[in-house]
């Protein structure tokens, strides 16, 4: 593969530190080259330096002229739902109206209309859709998502969305890192403990085989899943290989984030209602926290996650899109930045640092991605502007010049 040489970027924001998450005033320190440059061969980053130093050993590489620009790593959205059939355009006006996530619920909207729909999909229309999701990922910056199933509820039809990931992985250039949420919702046809023995017996069993995914999620929430039912698949999920996440405190304080610091997760996600017992707990466990704000701005809530007291408490936080069709229709991290900024009081430097580095880690890929360092892979993404926290300050404007990959320009 021919060498790459980016030159001449205004700021090369890093992310260069220790190896492993980011806490308390780590999260601000970006360690950025100005004027910077990066030579790249075989997909791998080789050198990050100023541009005049890069130049010099740059005789027979592409040179990619940043031309003032911020270069930073791509975006690693750690929650998305990435794979699913229509839309939830009701969803949407209902709410409008004033109704609530559960109201629609009851009302026939929510998880089960994207349930019912995507199991009349076939892999080929499901695949077709997901494709389109794939790039507008690519298009906002972000270079690795995690991806959860969970609009199945069958065995095939979860394993037809997990296949469906691992065929998207095959063909487009985003990473996607699947994660099996088969307890995302107790189907109608079934009851809870009927389900909860498929998911236990069957699904997971078929999963590890097929080696289908690599992370475990449970909704851990009021109506859905309880502590004990969560703990019961969770557990089962480790002894058959698989890491844990967990959707915790989302609608209610209902120990979640306890649940997550006693099975020692590797995620905890939502947490819009969790209280410093939880916080605590968490930290004492190592728990990363996810903080969605994208789902709390779509739902019309002001019930952010506390992630200034979060950082300030030395969690290791990430945001990220919650990208789905029904509480977060959006692809874009630099959004989440945004809203992280704004609405949870992060500065620009933390938002940033949990919407890469720290999400790598959370996803178990810190030592290959998330951040600009000799070793790792080169995704990283070009934005047009001069100071990383353009990113958060200017919204609702696409600021993505380029998306590269492994060295290779995806967007």
């Amino acid at each position: 593969m021919k060498s790459l040489a980016v030159l001449h970027a205004s700021q090369v924001v890093t992310l260069g530190g220790p190896k492993r998450p980011r806490v308390g005033t780590e999260m601000c320190e970006l360690t950025i080259v100005r004027d910077g440059g990066m030579l790249i061969r075989d997909g791998k980053i080789t050198s990050v330096a100023p541009s005049d130093q890069i130049e010099k050993n740059a005789s027979n590489a592409e040179i990619v002229d940043a031309g003032g620009r911020i270069v930073l790593p791509g975006f690693v959205d750690a929650h998305t739902h990435l794979v699913f059939a229509g839309n939830r355009l009701d969803d949407f006006e209902r709410r409008t109206r004033g109704e609530s996530y559960e109201q629609i619920a009851r009302a026939g909207g929510g998880i089960w209309s994207t349930v019912q729909k995507t199991r009349a999909s076939s892999d080929a229309d499901l695949l077709k859709q997901a494709k389109i999701h794939a790039d507008w990922f690519l298009k906002c910056g972000t270079t690795t998502v995690e991806a959860k199933s969970g609009y199945g509820l069958t065995l095939e039809d979860e394993l037809k969305i997990l296949r469906v990931m691992r065929q998207l992985n095959e063909e487009t250039p985003l990473e996607i890192v699947p994660t099996f949420l088969g307890a995302h919702a107790v189907p109608r046809e079934t009851d809870a403990a009927e389900y909860i023995k498929l998911v236990i017996e069957e699904m997971l069993s078929r999963i590890a085989r097929e080696k289908l995914a690599e992370f475990c999620d449970v909704f851990c929430e009021r109506g859905y899943f309880d502590i004990e039912q969560s703990r019961r698949i969770l557990t089962v999920a480790r002894q058959f290989g698989l890491k844990l996440r967990i959707h915790a405190d989302q609608l209610t304080n209902s120990g979640g984030a306890q649940l997550a610091a006693e099975l020692k997760t590797t995620t905890a996600d939502h947490l819009e209602k969790t209280n410093g017992q939880g916080i605590a707990a968490m930290k004492s466990a190592g728990v990363q926290p996810v903080l969605l704000p994208g789902s709390v701005h779509a739902l019309g809530l002001s019930d952010f996650p506390r992630g200034r007291e979060m950082v300030e408490a030395g969690l290791a936080i990430v945001i990220a899109t919650d990208f789905n069709p029904g509480s977060s229709p959006t692809p874009s991290m630099p959004m989440i930045l945004s809203l992280a900024c704004t609405q949870m009081k992060l500065s620009p430097a933390e938002a940033i640092t949990a919407g890469t580095i720290n999400a790598a880690y959370s996803l178990n890929r810190g030592n290959k991605i998330g951040s600009l360092e000799p070793g790792k892979f080169a995704n990283f993404s070009i934005f047009n502007c001069e100071d990383y926290r353009e990113l958060a300050y200017w919204f609702g404007i696409p600021q993505t010049h380029s998306v590269y990959v492994r060295g290779r320009r995806a967007g």
